[in-house]
Formats: C-alpha cells, sequence, structure tokens
C-alpha cells in the first residue's frame, strides 16, 4: 500500500505515499480527515512524497466533493517531495484554486514544512 497516514498532536495530519497513487488510496485518506474534522473541526496536512512514481492512469480524478466539503476545514496544506513533482502536485491539489494555503518543500525540507504548518 502506498499510503501510511498518522495523526499527530495538534491536528496535523501526515500521508506519506510512496509508488503509484490511485484512487483507491485517495478515497480512505479523505475518509480519516473528515473523520477528524468532525472530531477537532480543524485541520493541517502534510504530505511526503517518498520514492512517490506519481498517479495511476484512468479513471475519474474529477471529484471534487471533498475539497468543497472540506476546506473550509483545513488551515494548511503542505507537501514534500522531489523538485520534479512539484508542479504536477500544484496541479492536482490545485493550488491558486482552492482557499486553502498549499506549499511544496523538496525532499529533505520536512522539519521546514512542519515549521510553515506551525506559523
Amino acid at each position: 500500500m502506498p499510503v501510511k497516514h498518522a495523526w499527530e498532536v495538534g491536528n496535523l495530519g501526515v500521508f506519506r505515499v510512496s509508488g503509484r497513487l490511485g484512487q483507491d488510496e485517495i478515497k480512505p485518506m479523505q475518509d480519516e480527515c473528515e473523520a477528524v474534522i468532525r472530531t477537532l473541526g480543524h485541520i493541517r496536512l502534510l504530505i511526503i512524497l517518498d520514492d512517490f512514481q506519481g498517479w495511476e492512469k484512468g479513471g475519474d480524478w474529477s471529484d471534487w466533493s471533498f475539497a468543497e466539503r472540506n476546506d473550509p476545514f483545513i488551515d494548511k496544506f503542505a507537501i514534500v517531495g522531489d523538485e520534479h513533482w512539484r508542479d504536477l502536485a500544484y496541479a492536482f491539489v490545485a493550488k491558486g484554486l482552492r482557499p486553502v494555503p498549499i506549499e511544496y518543500f523538496g525532499a529533505g525540507d520536512e522539519a521546514r514544512a512542519r515549521d510553515w504548518l506551525d506559523r
């Protein structure tokens, strides 16, 4: 399974993504976030791309209902990964089209990403 997650103190969801990400992995991530939002009210997200190989082709990636329902409850969203994925990751999460502050940090910059999330 290419996604592992943990919730840390202070409403921070950390998702480690490796391999090729498919829609079967996205839905459980979204369900987990919604459950924590119902409990805590607001969350921050840290996505760490580790040996990431992109997204599975095919299927319907156009479902934005999670973002529409939950963006008001996501305070910040940081992505850490190889620079190769920066533009594609921004496109995938629709940076600039959502009200959530989203930033990308290079591989090895997890500490900087966590610092940004804490501000």
